[in-house]
């Protein structure tokens, strides 16, 4: 663990060598490393690049990382990425899955302003889906399951959010950054994310165009039983209150968490009625 850390400034320890950059609507981490390298994970919005080098300076006097990863490519998760990338020229890796949306191949799935109620969910035709193209630095996490940078940690493909989408676990002190397969805030709600109330939620269902994923994903997590849950949106959250509603979460997925209504909701049950349409085999 470096030993600056150990220091109050922008952002806060939220788990072992791990620094929380809360923004208004999301948040980035800074993992750090015994050695004194650290990765960052997520880039925030737009405007979040002089805060972020901000932290860099206190947190890390100002090094740079070894690597910016994500755990997905939506438009607040990677709004100062470029910035970031070529002030420090580091590495950006992300799931494979995920290359489309961050080579300029392939725009995201539209919003969906019909799923989940709250103003965020009206306001969210309104986000930006295209596609960015940092083809000179982008390249596939490792199929080996390692996260470059991050000593003792592992990517874990979580979709549903995104098809790409990816969380990172550390085994010894149970710490995970869940991105946004799940969050610690109704994010759809604008008045939840004003006063900051904490609990285990589902993904943003305005960009969350899977269910089946997304439950499966919620699923795998909760058997990690993580202490720390570090999430794209919401106020970190640890120890067994957290546990006990994720695990919660992941029992009771397609009724609390499934929105009743919207595009995405209808495709899935389009899916699950359709008849089989292979032909028979002779008997």
């Amino acid at each position: 663990m470096s030993a600056k850390l150990k220091q109050p400034g922008p952002g806060r320890v939220v788990a072992t060598n791990v620094v929380c950059i809360p923004f208004s609507l999301v948040n980035t981490y800074m993992v750090a490393n015994r050695d004194g390298s650290w990765v960052l994970v997520d880039a925030g919005l737009f405007y979040s690049t002089a805060k972020i080098l901000r932290a860099a300076d206190h947190w890390f006097r100002g090094t740079k990382p070894s690597a910016i990863v994500l755990t997905h490519g939506h438009f607040d998760h990677r709004g100062a990425l470029k910035k970031l990338a070529a002030h420090w020229d580091a590495p950006v890796y992300a799931h494979e899955e995920e290359m489309p949306f961050l080579t300029g191949k392939e725009d995201y799935p539209a919003p969906d302003p019909t799923a989940g109620g709250g103003l965020m969910t009206l306001m969210s035709w309104m986000f930006p889906r295209r596609a960015i193209d940092i083809s000179g630095r982008v390249q596939p996490l490792p199929a080996n399951g390692s996260v470059p940078g991050m000593k003792e940690w592992r990517w874990i493909h979580t979709p549903g959010h995104t098809r790409g989408h990816v969380s990172f676990f550390h085994d010894k002190d149970k710490a995970l950054i869940a991105g946004d397969a799940f969050v610690t805030v109704k994010q759809e709600s604008l008045s939840a994310i004003i006063s900051r109330k904490q609990q285990v939620h589902r993904p943003p269902a305005y960009f969350t165009p899977d269910w089946d994923a997304a439950r499966r994903s919620v699923q795998e997590l909760a058997r990690l039983e993580p202490y720390n849950a570090c999430t794209g949106h919401g106020i970190p959250m640890s120890g067994p209150h957290m546990l006990n509603q994720l695990q919660e979460l992941a029992r009771s997925f397609n009724q609390v968490a499934v929105p009743r209504h919207g595009r995405y909701v209808r495709k899935r049950e389009q899916e699950i009625a359709a008849p089989d349409l292979q032909p028979a085999h002779a008997s």
